[in-house]
């Protein structure tokens, strides 16, 4: 069973990701085909400058929420920052990025969480 601090913790980073404008944000449960993590959080930014303010404003609004970051990985004129906080891993794209990774595809056997808030 997944505890529930993980599906708190994806909850609140899918609504730092709305309240900054991040758009298609998705949520795989990814608990029962892997240990790395219980969630995915995945977000598209417009441009490499609201990257940088979406995994600015998770990193923020995370740690005000009690959620200790493991560690950070990217930036943002790469396109994609990766936000690890060990029971949720939160990625950051830009569109092309996202779609040339296109992990909702590579972790298709996870449980895609239609509505985050329902978590």
């Amino acid at each position: 069973m997944i505890a529930e601090t993980s599906r708190a913790m994806a909850k609140a980073a899918a609504e730092i990701c709305e309240e900054k404008k991040g758009r298609e944000i998705s949520i795989i449960d990814i608990s029962e085909i892997s240990v790395i993590a219980d969630y995915f959080v995945i977000v598209t930014a417009e441009n490499s400058r609201q990257v940088e303010a979406l995994s600015d404003s998770l990193q923020d609004g995370m740690a005000k929420r009690g959620y200790r970051i493991r560690r950070a990985e990217g930036k943002p004129d790469s396109g994609w920052i990766l936000l690890d906080f060990n029971d949720i891993i939160i990625h950051v794209f830009d569109k092309e990025q996202r779609f040339f990774y296109d992990l909702e595809r590579i972790w298709s056997d996870g449980k895609k969480i239609v509505n985050p808030k329902e978590l």
